[in-house]
C-alpha cells in the first residue's frame, strides 16, 4: 500500500471529520491532482470509501442515540434507485463536463457549510404522510447527486431533515450517514461495472479514511468549530473555482 494513497484517504477522512462532511469533497481533488486519476475514476473510487465511512459513522451516531431509523429508511429507499442513474449520467459526461459539474458542486457545498449555524429545526412539513414524501424526494435527489459526484450527500440531506422535519442537527447527521450506506454501495457498484473504480486504490484509501474520520471527529471537539468551517469553506470555494475556471 502506497503511503501517498493512505495519506489521501487520511486527509479526506480528517477534514470530513473536522467539519462533519464526507471525505469525497477532499479525496476527489487529491486523487485527480496528486494521484493523476481521471475525474470519472476518482468519483467511482471515492464512493467505495464513502460506503465504509458512512457505515462506521452511522454506528457511532447510533451508539449515541442520534439516529432516526424511519427517516433513514425512507431516504435510502429512493436513494438506492437514483444512485445508479447518477453514476451513469456522470459516465456519459466528458472529462471536462464532469470537472465543471464537480466544481459547481464544491462551490454550492461551501455556501451550505457557511449557512449551517443558521439552520434551525423548523419542521416546515407537517403530517406523517407529507414528511415521508419529503424524505423520499430528498433521498431521490441526494442519491442521484451521490452517484454522480462520488460523495455521501449529507450536505443536502441534513439541511432537508433539519428544516423540513425539525430533526436536531446531530440526529440528522447520523441519519444521513445511515441512509447513504446502501446508496453509496449501489453507486459504487454501478461505477465499478462502468470501469470507473480503481479497486487497489480504493482498498488503500479505506484504512486512511477510517483513521482520519475518527481523529478528525475527536479533534473537532477541541478546535473552534466556526473557524474550521470558514477555513474549509474557503478551501472548497477555491478548489471549486479552479474546476470551473476557463483554464482548468
Amino acid at each position: 500500500m502506497s503511503p501517498m494513497n493512505f495519506l489521501v484517504g487520511f486527509l479526506g477522512g480528517a477534514f470530513g471529520g473536522l467539519v462533519g462532511l464526507g471525505g469525497g469533497t477532499v479525496m476527489i481533488p487529491l486523487m485527480v491532482g496528486v494521484l493523476k486519476l481521471s475525474q470519472h475514476r476518482a468519483h467511482g473510487t471515492s464512493l467505495v470509501a464513502v460506503f465504509f465511512t458512512g457505515l462506521v459513522g452511522a454506528l457511532t451516531y447510533a451508539l449515541q442515540g442520534s439516529l432516526s431509523l424511519k427517516a433513514a429508511f425512507f431516504l435510502a429507499a429512493s436513494a438506492i434507485l437514483t444512485a445508479r442513474f447518477g453514476a451513469r449520467y456522470a459516465h456519459g459526461l466528458s472529462e471536462r463536463g464532469l470537472k465543471r459539474a464537480f466544481g459547481w458542486f464544491l462551490i454550492a457545498v461551501s455556501f451550505l457549510l457557511l449557512l449551517r449555524p443558521y439552520l434551525a429545526p423548523l419542521g416546515l412539513v407537517r403530517g406523517e404522510a407529507a414528511q415521508d414524501l419529503a424524505l423520499l424526494l430528498a433521498g431521490a435527489f441526494t442519491g442521484f447527486l451521490s452517484g454522480m459526484m462520488g460523495v455521501g450527500g449529507g450536505t443536502v440531506m441534513v439541511p432537508a431533515m433539519v428544516l423540513l422535519l425539525g430533526l436536531p442537527q446531530h440526529t440528522a447527521q447520523g441519519t444521513s450517514l445511515l441512509a447513504m450506506v446502501p446508496a453509496s454501495l449501489v453507486g459504487a457498484y454501478t461505477h465499478l461495472r462502468l470501469g470507473n473504480v480503481d479497486l487497489p486504490l480504493a482498498r488503500a484509501l479505506v484504512p486512511g479514511v477510517l483513521l482520519g474520520t475518527f481523529l478528525g471527529g475527536e479533534a473537532a471537539h477541541l478546535l473552534p468549530e466556526g473557524a474550521l468551517r470558514l477555513v474549509f469553506a474557503a478551501v472548497l470555494l477555491w478548489t471549486g473555482w479552479r474546476y470551473v475556471g476557463p483554464k482548468k
